[in-house]
């Protein structure tokens, strides 16, 4: 078994799902998933097979959104693997819906964050161990850093 790292390439830094699935079906049920939860949503969504002719499975909505999907899932190559880039909207707009897609078996992250998937490869193919999403913390928040966290919070229409 050989351990690698694999990098989500986000020029943009836009906000992303990575996780995990049990069927091909996920591709058409995660795209039906987010339409259904945000109008006129813009995203792209690719999903790594892992049986029969074993392709990189996409859908979206944005074509640009797509092709870094599918850039992204055949980098990291693990079967049953899916990724979902979005713009215009945030994970927790539509992480719930994500969560109760009867194939989706795990979220690994959902961020705007850089992420490094930690990924094992053996000779039977690839799996995802975990994710690395952001950097280290560098202490812990005083009274000045939580006010500027419920302020932005509630800036950003989260809070009351």
């Amino acid at each position: 078994m050989e351990l690698k790292t694999v990098a989500v390439e986000n020029p943009e830094q836009l906000n992303l799902i990575l996780g995990h699935s049990h069927f091909i079906k996920s591709v058409e049920d995660l795209h039906e998933a987010v339409v259904n939860t945000v109008p006129n949503a813009k995203f792209g969504l690719a999903f790594c097979e892992a049986s029969d002719v074993c392709l990189v499975r996409h859908s979206g909505t944005d074509p640009d959104l797509v092709s870094l999907a599918c850039k992204n899932a055949l980098a990291i190559g693990a079967g049953h693997s899916f990724i979902l880039f979005m713009r215009d909207m945030f994970p927790i707009n539509i992480l719930n819906t994500i969560q109760t897609v009867p194939e989706v078996c795990r979220i690994f992250c959902a961020t705007a964050n850089p992420v490094q998937v930690l990924v094992a490869e053996t000779d039977q193919g690839r799996g995802i161990l975990g994710v690395v999403d952001g950097f280290s913390p560098k202490g812990v928040e005083g009274e000045a850093d939580i006010a500027k966290r419920k302020s932005f919070l509630r800036m950003i229409g989260y809070k009351q």
